[in-house]
């Protein structure tokens, strides 16, 4: 498969979980029919408050212009554009060391270390690194640092072939996935009990190391709590938005290695037909 056809095929897939929320979207939220005209309008307007909100450093403002565009006018030709905003600024706010309500400001105590603040507020180190912007794990008592403390989940939706990550419910990133043959990713309810860099794959008995081209692992694991399925990356980036694995979800190597840094042990994945 050629890279048109794996861009047209992700933005297909795309297309169609957009389709999906803004089905859900109608069915749950109150639509007053307007004139053609009016809602035009109405959409240039919000777009421009949006624009403006922008050019101020407003970006929960613009997250909210972008949040009403899409219930409110969940028929335009926009709505998967808008949808992408808002998953762009969530990824862009998790990552910075900007104030957010889902967040936490915490003063380093004498002894703290950031492994010791990332189990006591169930995050991970890479994700206190990335959002204040720290290089290593050197942290000096007294300083501020930004500590997300909402929970995240996984939603896999096997016939899409996409990946939901959550947080607190709130959908904060979509990522196109693989999955089993034959539709062989089990369903149900499961938690990452496991995360590895770089894993070792053990196939028919045998050690393949990560630096072999035949280890189909990619660069990180999360396993869960089923024996031999998990998520990881892939060194046949071509399957993606397809049933290709033995039964694993299989993401893009830069895609794991996000979602590898967001989601502590214990999270929540749920798969679904």
């Amino acid at each position: 498969m050629n890279v048109k056809k794996i861009i047209l095929l992700g933005s297909t897939l795309i297309l169609i979980f957009a389709i999906m929320l803004v089905v859900f979207l109608k069915k749950n939220t109150k639509v007053i029919a307007k004139p053609q005209i009016e809602s035009s309008v109405s959409i240039a307007a919000l777009l421009s408050k949006a624009k403006d909100l922008e050019s101020k450093g407003d970006t929960a403002g613009v997250k909210g212009v972008y949040q009403k565009l899409v219930e409110d006018f969940p028929n335009s030709s926009e709505v998967m554009h808008w949808l992408k905003k808002i998953e762009n600024i969530n990824i862009k706010s998790l990552f910075s060391n900007a104030p957010d309500a889902r967040s936490t400001l915490y003063e380093i105590k004498p002894g703290d270390t950031l492994s010791k603040i990332a189990r006591e507020f169930n995050t991970t180190t890479d994700l206190i690194k990335k959002s204040n912007n720290l290089k290593d794990d050197k942290i000096i008592p007294g300083r501020k640092i930004k500590v997300w403390t909402k929970p995240f989940s996984m939603l896999v939706y096997k016939s899409q072939n996409i990946l939901i990550l959550k947080s607190d419910g709130e959908i904060m990133k979509t990522y196109i996935v693989s999955t089993g043959k034959g539709n062989s990713t089990p369903v149900g309810t499961f938690k990452i009990t496991s995360k590895l860099e770089n894993p070792t794959w053990f196939r028919d008995g045998s050690a393949v190391p990560p630096e072999s081209p035949e280890n189909i692992l990619g660069t990180r694991w999360l396993g869960i709590n089923l024996p031999s399925y998990g998520i990881h990356g892939t060194t046949e980036p071509q399957s993606l938005g397809q049933q290709a694995t033995q039964g694993c979800v299989r993401m893009s190597n830069a895609d794991v290695e996000e979602l590898y840094a967001i989601v502590p042990m214990g999270s929540e994945v749920v798969i679904v037909d």
